[in-house]
């Protein structure tokens, strides 16, 4: 698997993966908007984390600078 997440966006998608998780953690959110937010912000999270996204690999985008394919 190789990396297509740049250290920029992965910070960017950690940061939007923990609020979104926040906000239906703490019921700012409730009902469906919750779900998605809780289902949203895991993937963000994951994708970060991993620093790969598979929507990325499907439209050949690559922020990762060290390792270009």
């Amino acid at each position: 698997m190789v990396k297509n997440v740049g250290g920029m966006e992965r910070g960017i998608r950690l940061l939007i993966g923990i609020a979104l998780l926040a906000l239906a953690f703490f019921h700012v959110i409730a009902g469906t908007a919750a779900i998605a937010a809780y289902i949203a912000g895991a993937v963000a999270i994951i994708t970060g984390l991993a620093q790969y996204c598979p929507a990325w690999s499907i439209f050949g985008i690559n922020t990762c600078h060290a390792v270009r394919s």
